[in-house]
């Protein structure tokens, strides 16, 4: 399916792949910084914003192969949260393909279990999918209000993820019960050790969706990452800590964008 994308600056390609139930346009002001150093491609992922749902993305491996087409040969691949774990996705099926990956607030499993203590708890997810299917609006708003907390910013924050919610227009309701399920399932773990393009990991100190320690793991796991922590951040630290990440991001594009091989 062909997605919506907007396409704004100069030089080599970089992807933003945005969270669960936002969408593009969600960035916000510190993308400014990276107009001339790069040409960013803001896609609405499949059934978000203003691109249509086609029931093709209801597991990570769909998702890729319907972003896949929109992803030019040497891009940087810069994925937020859910966005973060599809960039992995991607880099999976696609690893020569790509320059370098950035993820923040990713995590390789979102859920905790037996093997695996830095994730959410499984019963709270449940909460959020049953909240789905009797007042998905209000679901989508509790969830980004958990996405603030512990931030030092996180009135000014949640202000920032609202203002941009439904900028593109509301989500498919089909394709926030499938982020979900892709969110209680996904589990990248035993691929990280494949996966040798160059790697900025950022996550937020006070993160309550994908805890700090979720990062240090993937990067740990990873054969060319670097893990970076933002302080007294949470779940969104380029809203709430723009200049720190614009740096970081940046620094990192300067060393490894237009890298990758077709």
């Amino acid at each position: 399916m062909s997605l919506h994308v907007d396409i704004r600056g100069a030089g080599p390609d970089v992807v933003l792949l945005h969270g669960w139930a936002l969408h593009g346009g969600m960035w916000g002001p510190w993308l400014d910084g990276l107009d001339g150093l790069a040409r960013l491609h803001l896609p609405d992922l499949p059934g978000h914003g203003r691109s249509r749902w086609s029931g093709g993305a209801r597991d990570l491996a769909g998702m890729a192969h319907e972003v896949f087409p929109h992803v030019p040969a040497g891009s940087v691949l810069l994925g937020w949260s859910l966005g973060g774990m599809l960039a992995l996705e991607l880099a999976r099926q696609h690893p020569r393909h790509l320059a370098a990956l950035v993820l923040v607030a990713t995590t390789p499993k979102f859920l905790a279990g037996p093997d695996w203590e830095h994730g959410m708890r499984p019963e709270v997810l449940e909460e959020f999918t049953r909240g789905l299917e009797a007042d998905y609006q209000r679901t989508v708003q509790d969830f980004l209000v958990l996405q603030t907390r512990g931030d030092e910013r996180a009135r000014e924050t949640l202000r920032l993820l609202r203002g941009h919610l439904a900028e593109h227009g509301e989500p498919d309701r089909r394709a926030l019960a499938a982020g979900l399920e892709i969110l209680r399932r996904a589990d990248l773990r035993e691929v990280l050790p494949r996966l040798a393009v160059p790697t900025l990991v950022m996550a937020g100190e006070h993160d309550r969706l994908t805890p700090a320690q979720a990062g240090r793991e993937l990067a740990s796991r990873l054969p060319a990452a670097r893990f970076q922590l933002v302080e007294r951040s949470g779940h969104a630290p380029f809203l709430s800590h723009p200049d720190r990440v614009l740096a970081e991001v940046r620094a990192f594009l300067s060393r490894h964008a237009g890298r990758g091989q077709a």
